[in-house]
């Protein structure tokens, strides 16, 4: 019913002004404009991000984005050179090396929006070489 919907990802802010000065300085999204609501958004990939003013604030503890890029040690090295901070994690069974973690079939690499959501950047790997 719903695979052809197009999807928005919603994420809450409390200032507006400082994370659309880090989705567009340091995440180089375009801006889409302001709506009636309240909400910002921004065409990415075919589907739409919208920040939308929420004074308390609520932020996840998991990730609330990822954005697939084709080579996640490019994107990393560009989002660096605009101010993007990447973690880095030493868990069992999650484990970063120059901020990227393998898991199963691609790699991923996370950081902090200005509002303290995580979002990520993750890389497909090809078949061969999950082996």
């Amino acid at each position: 019913m719903l695979t052809h919907a197009s999807v928005t990802t919603m994420l809450p802010v409390i200032d507006m002004a400082r994370a659309r000065a880090f989705y567009e300085g340091c995440l180089g999204l375009q801006p889409g404009g302001l709506k009636p609501d309240g909400k910002f958004v921004y065409a990415v990939g075919g589907s739409t991000l919208a920040l939308f003013p929420k004074p308390e604030g609520t932020r996840a503890d998991h990730t609330a984005i990822s954005f697939q890029v084709a080579d996640i040690a490019a994107s990393i090295a560009e989002l660096q050179r605009a101010g993007v901070v990447f973690e880095n994690y030493d868990f069992p069974g999650l484990k970063t090396i120059d901020h990227v973690c393998v898991l199963g079939s691609e790699k991923a690499a996370w950081f902090k929006d200005t509002e303290g959501n995580y979002l990520c950047l993750h890389e497909d790997l090809a078949p061969d070489a999950t082996r």
